[in-house]
This record gives structure tokens, C-alpha cells and sequence, in this order.
């Protein structure tokens, strides 16, 4: 028993013809009388009597067609809840951010999404990356926003943003008026970077491990501030991707002479997993330009 073979049915009954059903079903008669035969042969009864060109309801077809009518009803409103899901912007998703790009990347792209969607729930989670993978794999996130590399086949990855590194000088640094440093010039420097708990403090280490240096850390920060703040001291030197740049007064943001000097932001989500409406819609916005972004770029443009 199929489901075009109970349209076919219903639309006889309405009809009072083979003729007129297959027309408004856009079917060839042939085709849509030999379906209800086959109906009846599954059934072991005659639904209809032919009687020449009039056609009437058996008392099995009288019977057969409120069931009929009632499994078609069915099946349109399955479709019509599936498909008022789909576009339901009523939904709710968390979403996990590391700490070295959750105050950075992500205001200006929430509040674009609230605007949009003001009947969705957004809720952001801040965490390091071993937790964040973690809990998009159990399914307590719908999404993370992480740093590569990520050596994880169970995830579908989306990358959103490649940013330059920057060496942050205080004002007064010899190499502050450089539209370029190497990390190597800054060998006898003391350096106050993130602690090993994040990914970026890997990045940094990558950095300097390319130019051949080994850091002498007197500093370690969960916290990009912090570390901006110790360079202002002029405790140290520091190294931060081109989101954390700003216009602070007393310290100078250099870009790193490495082409691989660099870090790459992602949205994650668990392979096999579907999005509904809002949750698609916030990997869209996570995909667009925004302010940050933009000021972001003109660091770049500027050389610091």
C-alpha cells in the first residue's frame, strides 16, 4: 500500500471518475486505474463499483476512505511540522568559544544575531578547547569555536578567519617604530604569554621555535589583558593574534616577519549532526564580516 494509491482513491471518490481523478491528480487514467487495482488485488476487495461511465464507493471503499483521508491528513501535517521546524526561528543553541577569542570575535556577531533573531536563544559557553571538544561531542554544545589545528575526523570543521601574530612592544621599545619584527631580534627579551592550558600559548611556542628562540617567560595569564598590561609595565615583551590589537597609548603592536606566523579561528560541530533553522543561522553569522573583522584588517593594512 503506497501513498499515491490512497490520493488516487480519494480523488475518485470526489470526482466520481477515473477520468476526472487522473486529470487532477496529473496522472494517465491507465496508470491510476491499474494503481487502484492493484490496491484492491492487495486488499482482496473492490473499493469501487464501475457501473459504465459512473463509478460508486463499495461498503469496503466507504470504509477504506475515512482511513485513507485520515493517514493523507496525517502525512501532510507531518510535513507541515517538519518543515515549520525548519524554519523555526523560535529554537535555541550554545555555543562554546575559547577564552583568546570569545571577547574579541564574538559581541558584535551575538548581537547581530539577537537583532535578527529575537525569539532565539543564544547562549554562550567560554571554555579551553580540551572541554569544548568534549562537549560537542556529547552534544551539550551545538557548536565550538576553536583554533586549529584540530585533529578530530568526527567533526565537520568551517573555518571563519586567518590572523597575523603580533610582537607587542612597550612604546619606548627600540623596534617599536618597525613595520615588521622578527621574533628573533627579541631573543634576550623577557616574554609574558598565555599559560599552557590555552592553544594559543602553543602558537606562540610555535613562533618562536620557527625563528629558533627559546622564550624566557617571567609571565604566564590565562588572559590576553593581562599580558597587554605587563608589556605596558614594561615587564616584558608579549605575542597576541590581530583580533587582541588595540590603541593603547603606551604599547606598539609589530607584525611577525613569518608568513606562518598566523592562527586560524573555525566553527565545530559534531559530524552527522543536523542544524536546525537557528542554529544554521548562527554558523551564517559566524561566516559574515563584522566590525572586529574590518578593524582587524586595517591593523593588518597599517603594518601594526
Amino acid at each position: 500500500m503506497e501513498l499515491h494509491q490512497l490520493r488516487y482513491v480519494c480523488a475518485i471518490a470526489e470526482m466520481g471518475s477515473f477520468s476526472r481523478a487522473a486529470e487532477h491528480c496529473h496522472v494517465a487514467q491507465p496508470s491510476l486505474s491499474q494503481q487502484v487495482s492493484k490496491l484492491e488485488e492487495e486488499l482482496g476487495t473492490r473499493l469501487f463499483d464501475r457501473l459504465g461511465r459512473r463509478v460508486r464507493l463499495t461498503d469496503a471503499g466507504r470504509a477504506f476512505l475515512a482511513r485513507a483521508r485520515a493517514i493523507l491528513q496525517e502525512v501532510e501535517a507531518a510535513r507541515f511540522e517538519v518543515d515549520d521546524a525548519r524554519k523555526n526561528t523560535k529554537g535555541s543553541i550554545t555555543v562554546g568559544v575559547i577564552p583568546t577569542v570569545a571577547p574579541y570575535f564574538m559581541p558584535a556577531r551575538v548581537a547581530a544575531f539577537t537583532h535578527k533573531y529575537p525569539e532565539a536563544t543564544l547562549k554562550i559557553v567560554e571554555e579551553t578547547t580540551p572541554v569544548l571538544v568534549e562537549r560537542v561531542r556529547d552534544l551539550s554544545l551545538d557548536m565550538a569555536i576553536l583554533a586549529l589545528p584540530l585533529r578530530h575526523r568526527e567533526f565537520v570543521i568551517t573555518p571563519l578567519l586567518r590572523e597575523p601574530l603580533f610582537a607587542v612592544l612597550p612604546r619606548d621599545h627600540p623596534l617599536a617604530c618597525q613595520s615588521q619584527v622578527s621574533l628573533r631580534d627579541l631573543r634576550t627579551e623577557p616574554f609574558v604569554l598565555l599559560r599552557d592550558s590555552h592553544c594559543f600559548h602553543g602558537v606562540a611556542l610555535a613562533a618562536c621555535q620557527r625563528a629558533r628562540i627559546n622564550p624566557h617567560v617571567v609571565f604566564e595569564s590565562g588572559q590576553f589583558s593581562s599580558l597587554l598590561g605587563m608589556v605596558s609595565a614594561g615587564v616584558g615583551v608579549s605575542i597576541v593574534p590581530a583580533m587582541a590589537v588595540d590603541a593603547a597609548e603606551d604599547r606598539v603592536f609589530v607584525r611577525i616577519a613569518d608568513q606562518k606566523a598566523q592562527r586560524t579561528i573555525a566553527a565545530v560541530v559534531l559530524r552527522g549532526r543536523s542544524l536546525n533553522r537557528v542554529q544554521g543561522a548562527s554558523l551564517e553569522h559566524l561566516l559574515q564580516s563584522d566590525q572586529n573583522t574590518k578593524r582587524m584588517a586595517s591593523c593588518i593594512l597599517r603594518g601594526g
